[in-house]
């Protein structure tokens, strides 16, 4: 007897095999999916302090030197749901940035620096065009998948 794979059961087949430690929870807010990623990639709240994410969502007019600026409802629901699932939310203390720093950009958290300090080579980043552009090198990123290989 035959047995067909679904195209579903192929896709699972296909993606590549990810480490737990490598898995960080993708934005799960359609709203901040689909205003974020009409720029850049959205991403995952927990890699910023609430603070944070409170001061990017305060400062849409001038967000890294784009007008982003959204309605007010849409603002105050994404910042609502990005506060709420940041790194610090609840007592967590995922990758948290240092208490007295209000990190705005990722790349400029302690953490990032460290594990990708030797792993990306000046050809890599031309290649990425920015140490922002999560997806050049870690092609789950979208998903929320950040292997190291």
């Amino acid at each position: 007897m035959r047995r067909f794979l679904t195209p579903l059961v192929l896709a699972t087949l296909a993606m590549p095999a990810f480490a737990e430690d490598d898995y960080i929870r993708p934005v799960q807010h359609p709203l901040t999916q689909e205003e974020c990623s009409a720029c850049h990639m959205a991403y995952p709240p927990s890699l910023l302090p609430a603070r944070s994410w409170s001061e990017i969502m305060n400062t849409l007019d001038d967000h890294f030197g784009e007008d982003a600026s959204l309605g007010e409802e849409a603002r105050a629901e994404i910042e609502a749901y990005l506060v709420s699932a940041a790194g610090d939310a609840n007592g967590r203390r995922f990758r948290a940035a240092p208490a007295d720093e209000t990190p705005l950009r990722i790349t400029d958290l302690p953490w990032f620096n460290r594990e990708h300090k030797r792993e990306v080579s000046t050809r890599m980043l031309e290649r990425a065009g920015s140490m922002s552009n999560c997806s050049a090198c870690h092609r789950g990123a979208e998903r929320g998948y950040f292997e190291d290989d």
